[in-house]
């Protein structure tokens, strides 16, 4: 195992019936600014909630925070902010919500002209303004981790940030608001979960037996899970794992002691920030393709997840990661999630040549565990999963 340090300041308060708390976990006297997305929020009776716990404290909104935070969406926000002195956040939504919120948190304290170079410049953010979230769509992990990614659609441009300054003070989980999604972003968060553990997972082993059994019984869980919530998103008991295992998938836990791989979230940026196509959609575009095109450097932990979380015993090394593939690709296909480029856009031109373009002129000389994978790979990757 690897040499880690490890710290998660955030607090998870989990459960039913738990939006109450905000009034007593967001500090005395301070003035909130609530955020949001297109408003269903306020009509499956979370907007209620919230307001309701709020009613103590001096609180204004901001709505529409597009999937894929939109970094023009978030300026008009961060005027808000500062013409209002607001001095606490909350988050109220899914992944894209709280990125947004993060990039705002950071942007908020930001001494510099333009708060892009919070972006461009991807420096650790050491201190933000305090922000809390309301957890609505289980998919990211944003609620218990640093990281956001930020859109600008004018540039075509995704970008990811971070850093310690950039921890939640504290998340709702409530798993009675996933009887509200969606089943297309149900099975969204799942195929992103599983793939956020995938990134972390499947690269080579170190020794690390106990994060390997943690990633895989998460995998395990999204699996068993699924089928159940897909059917009935009231099920609490199936909800509470699915909403659960979304969480610990990114909070850090399982990253820590391993290398870690995150190509696949790489070229799947590109693939969104090109196409519009839903983030845990491109995940499950390059996955496939990304592991068949690795499968040699991959082969050893391929073979043990085939045989751990698929209970594939038979065959060769290679033949047991080929197996494995398939049957991650086919776990996708029951989620309804198409796993084809060519099933998403008619403007991919054949080629990958503009994500090749765009990785080189970044400078990114390697991707992946190894930092091995240059431009020219992830071009036949993404031909591959074409």
């Amino acid at each position: 195992m690897n040499n880690f340090e490890f710290k998660n300041p955030t607090k998870i308060i989990f459960g039913k019936d738990q939006i109450s708390r905000l009034a007593v976990e967001i500090p005395t006297n301070s003035k909130v600014l609530v955020l949001y997305g297109g408003g269903s929020i306020k009509s499956n009776g979370i907007y209620d909630q919230v307001m309701t716990a709020l009613e103590s404290f001096e609180v204004l909104e901001f709505g529409g925070i597009p999937a894929n935070p939109e970094y023009a969406v978030l300026m008009k926000a961060l005027e808000v902010i500062k013409s209002h002195n607001i001095d606490f956040l909350l988050a109220v939504g899914g992944g894209s919500v709280i990125d947004g919120t993060k990039f705002l948190s950071a942007a908020a304290l930001f001494n510099g002209d333009d708060p892009w170079e919070i972006l461009e410049t991807g420096k650790p953010i050491l201190k933000g303004l305090p922000f809390a979230t309301v957890l609505t769509l289980p998919a990211t992990g944003s609620e218990m981790n640093s990281g956001a990614v930020i859109t600008r659609m004018e540039i075509k441009e995704k970008r990811i940030m971070g850093g310690p300054g950039l921890y939640p003070e504290f998340s709702i989980l409530d798993p009675q608001v996933i009887q509200s999604i969606p089943q297309r972003q149900i099975a969204n968060g799942i195929a992103d979960a599983f793939t956020h553990v995938m990134e972390q997972y499947m690269t080579y082993p170190t020794g690390a037996i106990l994060q390997d059994h943690l990633a895989e019984s998460i995998l395990q869980t999204l699996v068993e899970v699924a089928p159940v919530i897909l059917k009935d998103p009231t099920d609490y008991n199936a909800a509470s794992n699915f909403m659960w295992s979304c969480t610990m998938a990114l909070n850090g836990l399982i990253g820590q002691g391993v290398p870690s791989d995150w190509a696949i979230h790489m070229m799947g940026h590109e693939l969104t920030a090109l196409y519009g196509i839903d983030h845990a959609r491109t995940l499950a575009i390059i996955a496939p393709s990304h592991y068949r095109y690795n499968v040699e450097s991959k082969k050893e932990k391929l073979a043990q997840y085939a045989e751990r979380v698929w209970g594939i015993n038979e065959g060769t090394t290679v033949e047991k990661a080929h197996a494995g593939i398939d049957k991650m690709e086919a776990f996708f296909h029951s989620l309804g999630i198409k796993t084809r480029l060519s099933e998403y856009t008619a403007e991919y031109s054949g080629t990958a040549g503009e994500v090749f373009n765009r990785f080189t002129e970044r400078g990114w000389k390697g991707l992946g565990e190894h930092k091995s994978l240059t431009p020219s790979d992830a071009e036949k990757i993404v031909e591959m999963a074409y």
